[in-house]
Formats: structure tokens, C-alpha cells, sequence
């Protein structure tokens, strides 16, 4: 479901990290990859390995705190009485234990009429799910099992770890480069001015990099994101994952109808170039896998 927001959450505060690294690294002139013969390569290279990693675990040590923070999540204590509450919570804490996971996820709920749930969080001992008031409002509970199914997948799965890593690689390319093209084009202005152009062209490469670099990390998230839902047919069942995903593609042809402009800011995607950056494949692809069998 909106593993793709936590992912996108995850890709902003990567992408702030690597730029707040680079500011930095320049301020307290924190280079040993510069020589009086331009740039060693090898040592530039194990300095974007370093830090490009620092960065990706960095974000995700904060991952679950900024969810929390930026969605306003409500914690829902354990051993609350509350009906609908209460079966959340168990929902939830049943579905882990069918995954084998042995500590139990915080769990959530957010204010918003978007029909969405989360699962964020930098380990599987310490993660969270959070559902939305517009999920708790338009799907049954069947249905609502079966998003919670591909959320607890996630975790059991280890998506955001997995994801981190192939990230740390993504910003040491991204630091690599941005480094190089930064150091060539200061060489063509006076000497006087090298070292802020140089500076102010890294920080802009980075970030403009670090989004051509989450198409990476996007594209696997869409591989994961089948797994999590065979996963979530395995937990929940078929008939529930695939009523999850057909309840939630309604909602989103909804939007499409009522606000075109927001169309590729789904969590299926768009076209073109949009289709890139998407971190879930087509809704229709995902049903059609399910009813089909086809699992990765």
C-alpha cells in the first residue's frame, strides 16, 4: 500500500543528509581526495563509499521518527479496549507472528482522508504501522487485513534495509560524480573563485543526482513491492490481498477523475518519466499477478 510513502520519505531525508554531508565536509575543508595534481580517484572513491553509506543509515535510523513526526501518527497502547482499536492491534501483532517476526510493531493510525497505510522503521525489532482514518473508513476488514498483510511483509522482508543499502551505493556514485563534474568545471574559472564554485556545484549535484539516483532505488522498490504482496496473499489471503488492491484502485481512479493534476503523485505510478520514479508497479498489474499465481 503506501510503502511508497515511507520509500519516498526515506529518498527526501537521504537526499537532505547527503547535501548537509557535502556542506559540511566543504566547510571544514574535509577533502583528502584532493592533491596538488587534481583528484586521487581511489581515494575519492573510498570517501563517497564512506559517507554515501553514512548518509543512506542515517535516514534510516530516522525513518520511524520522522514518519511519526511528518504524519502526525497517534500510537495505540497494546492494551487498549477500544473495539476498533483493540482489533488492530491484534490484527497487526497476529499477522507478525505469522511472518516469524519476535518483537511486535508499534501501531498507528494518522489523521487524513487518504486511503493509505504505512510500515516504516530501521529494523525489525524496531518498526511501525500506521494506518490512515480514510483506510478505517472505506475498507472492510478483510480488506483492511490484507493491506495490513503487505505492510508486515515489508518488515519480515527486510525492504527498508535492503533498500538502504542499495541506496549507500546509489549516493557513493552520486558523490563520485557529482565530485568529478564539480572539480572540472571550477578548473575553467579563476583561481580566486574555485573553491565556491566548486562547493555551490557539488551541493547542486548532489541533489540533482540523488533524484536521477532514487530511479534506481524506485525500480527496486517496484520488484519488492510484488514480493510484499505475495507475501500478503501468503499471510492474509489471496481473496483479501486482491480486494485490498482492488478497493484501493478505485479510490485512486477516483482521484484521477476529480484531480487530474495530482496523477502522478500515485503510489502506482504515472507514464513516461513519471513511470521512473514510481516505487509501485501498476495497481492493475499487481491484481492481475496475484489472480495469476505469478509471485517473485
Amino acid at each position: 500500500m503506501a510503502f511508497a510513502k515511507r520509500i519516498v520519505l526515506f529518498l527526501l531525508v537521504n537526499i537532505l543528509v547527503l547535501a548537509t554531508i557535502s556542506i559540511v565536509m566543504a566547510v571544514f575543508n574535509v577533502q583528502p581526495y584532493l592533491t596538488q595534481n587534481g583528484i586521487h580517484y581511489t581515494n575519492l572513491m573510498i570517501f563517497c563509499l564512506i559517507w554515501g553509506f553514512t548518509g543512506a543509515f542515517i535516514s534510516l535510523a530516522l525513518s520511524r521518527m520522522m514518519a511519526k513526526w511528518m504524519m502526525g501518527v497517534k500510537l495505540i497502547a497494546p492494551d487498549t479496549q477500544e473495539e476498533n482499536t483493540r482489533w488492530l492491534v491484534n490484527t497487526v501483532h497476529s499477522l507478525a507472528r505469522r511472518a516469524g517476526l519476535s518483537t511486535m510493531p508499534q501501531v498507528g493510525w494518522y489523521e487524513s482522508p487518504e486511503v493509505n497505510a504505512f510500515a516504516t522503521g530501521p529494523s525489525k525489532n524496531r518498526s511501525l504501522v500506521a494506518v490512515s482514518t480514510g483506510i478505517l473508513n472505506r475498507m472492510d476488514r478483510n480488506q483492511l487485513e490484507g493491506v495490513l498483510a503487505h505492510e508486515i511483509t515489508h518488515i519480515s522482508n527486510g525492504d527498508m534495509v535492503t533498500l538502504t543499502l542499495i541506496q549507500g551505493v546509489v549516493n557513493a556514485f552520486v558523490m563520485f560524480f557529482a565530485r568529478i563534474i564539480a572539480f572540472a568545471i571550477a578548473q575553467n574559472v579563476r583561481e580566486d573563485m574555485r573553491y565556491m564554485v566548486r562547493f555551490a556545484v557539488t551541493i547542486v549535484l548532489d541533489i540533482l543526482l540523488g533524484i536521477l539516483g532514487s530511479m534506481v532505488v524506485a525500480y527496486f522498490s517496484r520488484i519488492r513491492e510484488y514480493r510484499a504482496d505475495a507475501g500478503g496473499a501468503r499471510l492474509a489471503g489471496r481473496e483479501k490481498m486482491v480486494g485490498a488492491l482492488q478497493s484501493l484502485m478505485s479510490t485512486t481512479q477516483l482521484i484521477d477523475t476529480q484531480h487530474a493534476s495530482m496523477a502522478s503523485m500515485k503510489i502506482s505510478g504515472g507514464g513516461g518519466f513519471w513511470a521512473l520514479l514510481a516505487t509501485h508497479p501498476p495497481l492493475e498489474d499487481r491484481i492481475q499477478r496475484l489472480k495469476s499465481g505469478m509471485a517473485l
